[in-house]
């Protein structure tokens, strides 16, 4: 593991950053399936299902082995303590934690993360779901209810934060509408009640943690502002729906009891009883921001966002971004859209916002010395100031990743972490972005 600043790349000479508030939560974040490995200790996920499937990871790789965080997690807590973070996010296996035995590794984990003096912060739920289960069944959210029960149970007396899902919407859309991620449904809007029933299982959850005494509860969202491609009304129409749908949708059920208009027809179930569970109060609200997105009126052709397919019946299109540089997964670099976004969310939900978590922050770029990822960060942390700056309650960021790691469809061809890891030794290397990462936290705290 290096981590002496001499054998690092050289850092760019990048004015201070701002100072963040004393009591601000610093913190990297990871997942179970994408870097846990140890795939013969555990029961297969969706993600084994999908992954066994021809052509589905575009590498034909699987999360059989990732990182080997299973077996090599002391090291890895090293790397944390080094880099002098105040909080990890990680995520626990659901189908590890259904495995004889499966709590064990998690009792490891969080011992060694007390120890070196980072909060752990589990997240319940980061897309693995067991095989077998399906989200389009609600007693799915009841199964999640009582797995969370037991999380809680084996780690409430050293874990205070927890999240209950990470990014339903992702998880609705690539998952259960375009197919493109596991399990591998294409049902478009059909995939509606999957959407419900994660919402749904979060609520639920909500109920078993606080009943185990968690006193910090909150939810990993993924949202950004929705750019309409021009002012024509067609274009207008097209974003404000893209909006409800990967915004609006996942963020009223939980903060205004309510689904946006026209939406609750479509859901199963008793929409009064599920829309109180939903809507148990949070403390914080976690927000996974990446970029936004410029949306049009439909072009009556198949279309593509970020290596993903549209099909051409859905009611609108993505575009590109131009004058912007991109990351290598070809997602635009627009800090400006953090800001636009908290203070927008901010002015739209007033008092129901809670303060806000910045859960995942990140970008995919080659090599170690990542001066374009220190650039992102940079500017990112910057834009954030901003909010803060104009008003918004934010208490804490992430960055994506601590590791390169398994990225899901893409197999191991995006790397997203502040640590290079080489997939056939398991060698950690930090980054400049680590050195970076790691000065920018001591400069805040001196």
């Amino acid at each position: 593991m290096a981590t002496d600043p001499a054998q690092l790349p050289s850092l760019p000479s990048l004015p201070p950053l701002p100072a963040f508030p004393a009591d601000f939560l610093w913190g990297v974040s990871t997942s179970a399936h994408q870097i846990e490995g140890a795939a013969e200790l555990r029961g297969r996920s969706v993600w084994d299902d999908f992954a066994d499937e021809p052509g589905r990871i575009k590498d034909g790789s699987t999360a059989a082995v990732a990182c080997d965080h299973y077996h090599r997690y002391p090291e890895d807590v090293a790397l944390l303590a080094d880099l002098g973070v105040d909080a990890y996010r990680f995520s626990v296996s659901w189908p590890r934690v259904a495995s004889p035995g499966g709590l064990d590794f998690y009792d490891r984990l969080v011992d060694a993360l007390c120890a070196a003096g980072v909060r752990p912060v589990p997240t319940l739920f980061h897309w693995d779901l067991p095989a077998g289960l399906d989200w389009l069944d609600r007693d799915t959210a009841a199964r999640f209810a009582a797995y969370a029960e037991g999380v809680a149970a084996r780690l409430g007396d050293r874990v205070g934060t927890w999240i209950t899902l990470n990014e339903p919407a992702e998880h609705t859309l690539l998952g259960h509408a375009l197919g493109v991620h596991a399990p591998g449904r294409r049902l478009l809007f059909d995939a509606l009640p999957a959407a419900h029933h994660q919402l749904l299982a979060h609520g639920l959850a909500v109920r078993a943690l606080r009943a185990a005494g968690a006193d910090a509860v909150g939810i990993a969202n993924s949202h950004g502002p929705t750019w309409p491609a021009s002012d024509d009304p067609a274009d207008r129409a097209a974003a404000d729906l893209y909006d409800t749908l990967l915004n609006r949708l996942f963020a009223e059920p939980l903060l205004l009891g309510r689904y946006p208009e026209g939406f609750a027809e479509l859901m199963p179930g008793d929409m009064a009883a599920d829309l109180a569970v939903i809507a148990e109060p949070l403390d914080w609200y976690g927000v996974n921001y990446y970029a936004p997105t410029l949306v049009g009126a439909p072009e009556g052709t198949e279309t593509e966002s970020g290596g993903v397919a549209l099909p051409a019946e859905l009611p609108f299109s993505l575009r590109r971004i131009e004058g912007r540089p991109e990351t290598d997964f070809g997602w635009p670099v627009a800090p400006e859209g953090l800001t636009e976004l908290l203070t927008s969310f901010a002015a739209r939900y007033g008092a129901r916002l809670p303060p806000i978590m910045i859960t995942e922050n990140g970008c995919s770029y080659e090599g170690l010395a990542d001066q374009d990822r220190i650039a992102y960060l940079d500017g990112h942390l910057r834009a954030l100031h901003d909010a803060l700056a104009a008003g918004v309650d934010v208490r804490g960021y992430f960055v994506w990743s601590l590791l390169d790691n398994f990225e899901w469809a893409e197999g191991y061809a995006r790397r997203f972490g502040l640590v290079h890891v080489d997939y056939a030794t398991q060698a950690r290397t930090p980054k400049a972005s680590y050195a970076w990462y790691r000065a920018a936290l001591r400069a805040q705290r001196a």
